[in-house]
């Protein structure tokens, strides 16, 4: 008997269920996995493929091959000047196993509008999905990001943020935090890093979340949540970068879960405007990792003085707080 791989119909142990058309921002049904404990719950089928491009414990590379895991076949990326674009191989050959549209550093969210009402006019409901680096969304593509979600695109936008602008040497972008050495802040930074998640949260669209590379089963299920959706969804994804941030290849994961931990990095999700915090993070918020275990390993902190360290710390207390009170506000 052959083996059905359809990623959208089969999971073991887990249960399956269908969205109905319930509201008019719903699209149309999607399969719904929940209740995905274990890693050998989510789907066979791959759609990143062997020999990639990527560095040694690349978790962008990681990230999306969950992503696509939950998007399934039917689904076009469009991808901007960043790592991406570069870890697909080289022409050509290719390591991605869905079409995939390589476009200018601004352009991403411009060309998936289009692309997006291009099909929807043609019936076709094939998941466009956008996946950039921190440099194209919170700097460089940030108006064209503004603008489709603006006009209510059907797509999803996803934000990989390893918080440089690592294709080209790992410079500072706007999502660089505050203290971090890059190439152009020898010194460390200067600035905080820029608040994408309330820019976005501005536009008031049907589905937002944050998710990190560390937790793939939680992705996974984002991914699919966000599909769901009639209209512009977003999800800002934490991937840690070993040469970038300058820690062990192998401990790519583990940064990941620090930075979570520690409160740096806060997982939850908005839909229609309530937040809901996850487990993940409401476990830090009860007794959290010190910061300094999180930034001690990478070397991009190395010299980071007490005071800097002290602002980080008192800008994530802020912010634990208010994500709290806002949760607690819409239950």
């Amino acid at each position: 008997m052959p083996v059905i791989r359809e990623p959208f119909l089969l999971f073991q142990c887990s249960l399956l269920v269908r969205i109905a058309i319930s509201s008019s921002r719903i699209f149309y049904p999607r399969t719904i996995a929940w209740g995905l404990d274990i890693i050998a719950e989510l789907p066979k089928e791959e759609f990143i493929l062997k020999c990639t491009s990527a560095c040694a414990g690349c978790s962008d590379s990681l990230a999306l091959r969950y992503v696509l895991k939950a998007a399934g076949p039917d689904t076009v990326l469009v991808v901007p000047a960043c790592c991406t674009s570069v870890i697909q191989g080289i022409y050509p050959n290719t390591a991605f196993n869905v079409p995939t549209y390589n476009v200018a550093f601004a352009a991403a969210a411009a060309c998936a509008s289009g692309m997006s009402n291009a099909l929807r006019a043609t019936g076709k409901k094939t998941n466009v999905i956008v996946y950039a680096g921190d440099g194209g969304t919170l700097d460089i593509g940030i108006q064209s990001l503004s603008g489709a979600f603006e006009r209510g695109t059907d797509f999803l936008y996803i934000c990989y943020d390893n918080e440089a602008y690592g294709n080209t040497g790992m410079q500072r972008s706007g999502g660089t935090p505050l203290g971090a050495r890059t190439t152009t802040t020898p010194g460390g930074k200067k600035d905080t890093k820029k608040d994408i998640d309330a820019i976005v949260a501005a536009h008031d669209p049907p589905y937002m979340a944050t998710a990190c590379a560390a937790y793939p089963q939680d992705l996974f299920k984002k991914v699919q949540k966000a599909l769901s959706f009639r209209g512009p969804s977003f999800i800002h994804l934490l991937a840690p970068c070993p040469p970038g941030w300058r820690f062990p290849t192998e401990k790519s994961v583990e940064m990941g879960r620090l930075a979570v931990k520690s409160g740096m990095w806060v997982l939850y999700e908005r839909e229609y405007g309530k937040l809901t915090l996850g487990a993940q993070s409401k476990a830090a918020m009860r007794k959290p990792v010190p910061l300094e275990e999180y930034l001690a390993p990478q070397g991009r902190f190395k010299g980071i003085d007490a005071k800097t360290v002290d602002e980080l710390k008192q800008r994530l207390g802020k912010n634990l707080k208010k994500l709290a009170a806002e949760e607690e506000a819409g239950a």
